[in-house]
């Protein structure tokens, strides 16, 4: 009997098994055809315990039902629902229209599933050993399902078009020739796309891909010891949240709900870089408790990234880099824990609005989260912090950050400028603590009225001369431009001239810093 013959009765061709009989009716009544044996271990499709023809049906038995499958029997909707079944030989659907459910549950397929340009309803294969799917292209107007399978060569839905949501949760994905595990670049998913508990061996490519709700990889495990990246996923577009963040091992839970006590928890965790560039992100993107474990020449890179809510809560990476560099945020929750140490973290054009720290966070150690992205000197992050703590109403906090900004600019001028800023520094704080002005004054009024109060004091002119007054005199040489009618009228002895001059000097010293400061003020006003 030729291929096609009985189609339009629902005969089923001649020469199909016992196994393939059985999964025709099955399709025509839309009922699961289940030839599992009851065994866990025999039944798992990940051990290599052998399955027979018994359970065995071909492939293009499989896409002769989908593509062009005999009619429902009256009252039923036909659907493929395989549970314990192996398919032999090269699943091919590609190009083609299925339009039945299919369903397949703790299934094993020998060769490579092929759906290139596929066009599907709903596909779920759960818990089913696959040795490479390659779905460029494919397009589902429901959900696509992979939960729990493993893909010993990789998974490919480059410019994939998911209709409502991808599920890979719990699937254990080994890279393919290139190196990739997941390559789905381009692919665009319309509400979620959950992977939690995901095990990837290889690069999970996510460049340009949209989804339109979140994207969660809680307690997620990313492995890629051969090239630089575990996660590239540049220009990713996600509507609401991108999560990393812990998921419940073995329990029932929803996604994003608290595990019930006692549930182990596995956070997320991943061993290679992690790239984002260019995201953007609808509500947040979450890193609470999160592991980077990264080698000198990797980074957590959110270049230029926009999000109204980065949660830096993870664990501090030992090693790598952590790139904020242009990136556009609302509000930054982190804890001082979580960012590395100097050298290690570039923020330069890194914008925030607000701070909202987890845990005890001193300006002392956000001065050296400051420090820490600029190891050469770049006022930008200082003048950051500062705006965000004066529209806080930390108005005295803002100005120690202006301060260390100009400390640590003293440091890369000159000898000469250097001295300089010390003497600002030591006297007025560069300004920003102008009250020192008015103590030293004191101090050096005091000081100058006791020195010159027994001070040999001729007139320069015989007559005409005010009357003498230490404390006027020392007065009138601590300010300048102000003339009491002091100095010119009195001859001091050599010594009391070198301390007229030591105070005129330190006079104009604190008045332009006085002068300097009153200026910033005014100009940030």
């Amino acid at each position: 009997m030729t291929e096609g013959a009985g189609i339009r009765t629902g005969d089923p061709p001649e020469d199909l098994t016992a196994a393939e009989e059985g999964m025709w009716e099955a399709f025509r009544t839309g009922t699961v055809y289940d030839l599992s044996s009851g065994d866990a271990v025999v039944d798992d499709p990940h051990g290599g315990h052998p399955w027979g023809p018994e359970r065995t049906v071909r492939a293009r038995i499989l896409a002769w039902l989908l593509l062009d499958g005999p009619p429902a029997l009256a009252g039923r909707v036909s659907s493929l629902k395989l549970t314990g079944v192996q398919i032999s030989g090269v699943l091919d659907l590609a190009g083609g229209t299925v339009v039945p459910y299919v369903e397949l549950k703790d299934c094993r397929f020998e060769r490579e599933v092929l759906l290139p340009e596929a066009r599907f309803t709903t596909v779920r294969l759960v818990d089913c050993s696959v040795p490479r799917l390659e779905a460029a292209r494919v397009h589902t107007e429901g959900d696509l399902h992979l939960p729990r399978c493993r893909f010993h060569n990789g998974v490919r839905l480059t410019d994939a078009h998911i209709g409502t949501d991808l599920l890979l949760n719990q699937a254990i994905v080994y890279r393919d020739r290139s190196g990739r595990s997941i390559a789905a670049d381009g692919m665009s998913v319309g509400q979620d796309l959950q992977a939690e508990l995901l095990e990837s061996h290889g690069e999970l490519s996510l460049r340009g891909a949209t989804v339109g709700v979140s994207l969660s990889l809680r307690g997620a495990r990313l492995f890629n010891p051969y090239t630089r990246l575990a996660l590239n996923a540049p220009q990713l577009t996600v509507g609401r949240t991108l999560y990393l963040t812990p998921a419940g091992v073995g329990a029932q839970v929803l996604s994003g709900a608290t595990p019930p006590q006692g549930t182990r928890v596995q956070r997320f965790e991943c061993r290679g870089g992690v790239r984002l560039d260019d995201g953007r992100f609808g509500d947040a993107i979450d890193l609470e408790r999160a592991r980077f474990v990264l080698t000198d020449d990797q980074a957590l890179s959110l270049l230029r990234v926009q999000t109204p809510e980065l949660r830096f809560l993870g664990e501090q990476p030992q090693r790598g880099k952590v790139v904020l560099s242009g990136a556009r945020i609302v509000n930054l929750v982190d804890r001082a824990a979580s960012w590395p140490g100097p050298g290690n973290l570039h923020m330069g054009g890194f914008s925030y609005e607000n701070l909202v720290p987890h845990g005890p966070f001193p300006l002392t150690e956000r001065l050296e989260w400051v420090a820490a992205a600029t190891a050469e000197y770049n006022p930008e992050p200082y003048e950051r912090l500062a705006t965000v703590l004066r529209a806080g109403g930390e108005d005295e906090d803002a100005r120690e950050v202006l301060l260390a900004k100009q400390r640590h600019r003293r440091e890369t001028l000159p000898p000469a400028a250097k001295l300089w800023g010390y003497a600002q520094d030591w006297t007025v704080a560069y300004g920003y603590r102008p009250g020192r002005a008015a103590v030293w004054m004191a101090v050096l009024w005091a000081a100058g009225t006791l020195a010159f109060a027994h001070a040999g004091r001729p007139p320069v002119n015989g007559g005409g001369h005010p009357e003498w007054d230490p404390a006027l005199f020392a007065l009138d040489l601590l300010l300048p431009v102000v003339d009491l009618g002091q100095l010119g009228q009195w001859q001091l002895s050599s010594g009391r001239q070198w301390l007229a001059a030591a105070m005129i000097l330190l006079g104009w010293v604190l008045a332009t810093t006085v002068a300097t400061g009153a200026t910033r003020m005014l100009r940030r006003s």
